[in-house]
């Protein structure tokens, strides 16, 4: 499928996402393949709207019409208005899918929902805009997915070359489900699981902001992005979004899925080791396992740098979850950011349970799985633990 817009003339080629992250935009098309061509209209324009929102101003007017439902929902979320109108808004399916990434996140979801298809989103390159990202290889995660053992799914797209700054990526994060949306209605798909866990749910995530948020932008159900996303039928789930990086690392590496974890793109046989995700996981790693730190970077090293100033960090949660769990971490590239903290697993004891109104939040059709899994594997937080959760920040 190709989607080609046409900017209108309040538009602007720079704009922000969700997380009010700058976007440049480099090209007005892009293609989606492996998806069928009749699909209901609104999820073609839902996809759409993935794309493109970060540089609409006024208005969006698709070549096909959408129901007034998903029209208002544009206009309530974004100001936006969008037409043309005219047909009946698409009931929800029934099937649960999982928005695989193969990073450890995503497997704590699918572990969650053992019976889940997978939908695996893989990048392509783009017929007119050179590769700047060649180091990334989507195509080592894609073989990883076909061995899985799960149904898999898998949508190619060139759509993240749409952005010529900060690099390719997507123009929102939910861009990552344009293909599901289009695969909705074969699929019978009434939602879409994605790895989002407590940080990036509850927490502030690392770009937009620092402290509790239950109102997030993106992922909250009752936010603009959820409440679209619910009108056309494919709810937004974050069957990890209770629980911290720590026990989502856990529960990767403790399932039947822990050869394919993958969280860095840039190394052939297995993670770089060198760029700051890898840096990041292998503390979380590290921490979990009760090891000391593995990892070839210095305080010299250019990922390290972030490490070496004040506070707040992103992810810093984690960042005190290893502090206080590392054997001699006050001899790695991390010990200056002993100076700012004072965390003992006392105090970082939190980060072990799931916060309840993350389950809450999930559709009643699955949520009663999700609570179950949560209570035979990880526990409930206690009512002092959610005062840190609601506190955080603050």
């Amino acid at each position: 499928m190709e989607l080609t817009f046409r900017l209108d003339p309040e538009d602007e080629i720079t704009g922000k996402a969700s997380d009010d992250y700058p976007v440049k935009l480099a090209t007005n098309s892009c293609s989606i393949g492996g998806v069928p061509d009749d699909a209901h209209p609104d999820l073609f324009a839902l996809a759409a709207w993935t794309i493109v929102a970060p540089w609409t101003r006024k208005r969006i007017t698709f070549d096909r019409a959408i129901s007034p439902e998903l029209a208002q929902a544009i206009h309530d979320g974004w100001g936006i208005e969008a037409g043309p109108v005219g047909v009946e808004s698409r009931p929800a399916g029934s099937t649960l899918a999982i928005s695989y990434s193969g990073g450890a996140d995503s497997v704590a979801a699918a572990t969650m929902y053992p019976e889940a298809p997978f939908l695996h989103f893989r990048r392509v390159d783009h017929p007119r805009i050179p590769n700047r990202w060649t180091h990334y290889r989507s195509d080592v995660l894609a073989e990883l997915a076909t061995k899985t053992g799960r149904e898999l799914t898998t949508v190619t797209s060139d759509l993240e070359f749409t952005l010529a700054e900060p690099r390719p990526g997507y123009p929102e994060h939910h861009a990552v489900a344009a293909g599901a949306l289009l695969l909705a209605d074969r699929l019978n798909l009434g939602a879409l699981g994605f790895g989002y866990e407590l940080g990036s749910r509850w927490l502030g995530g690392d770009r937009y902001v620092g402290h509790y948020t239950p109102d997030n932008p993106m992922w909250a159900p009752h936010g603009a992005w959820g409440t679209l996303f619910a009108v056309a039928g494919v709810h937004i789930v974050l069957p990890v979004g209770g629980v911290s990086e720590a026990v989502t690392m856990r529960l990767a590496l403790q399932s039947d899925l822990k050869d394919k974890v993958r969280w860095c793109l840039r190394g052939t046989d297995g993670p770089c080791r060198t760029c700051g995700k890898c840096l990041y996981k292998e503390l979380i790693q590290a921490a979990v396992e009760r090891r000391p730190l593995n990892t070839p970077l210095t305080a010299q090293s250019k990922p390290a740098q972030k490490w070496l100033e004040q506070p707040p960090y992103g992810g810093q949660e984690m960042v005190e979850y290893g502090l206080a769990r590392i054997p001699g971490i006050e001899r790695t590239l991390f010990a200056k950011a002993l100076d700012y903290f004072e965390a003992t697993e006392e105090s970082t004891s939190w980060l072990d349970h799931c916060y309840p109104p993350a389950i809450d939040e999930i559709p009643a059709q699955w949520r009663d799985q999700a609570a179950a899994f949560i209570t035979a594997n990880v526990g409930f937080m206690t009512e002092a633990e959610i005062h840190r959760v609601e506190t955080w920040g603050l």
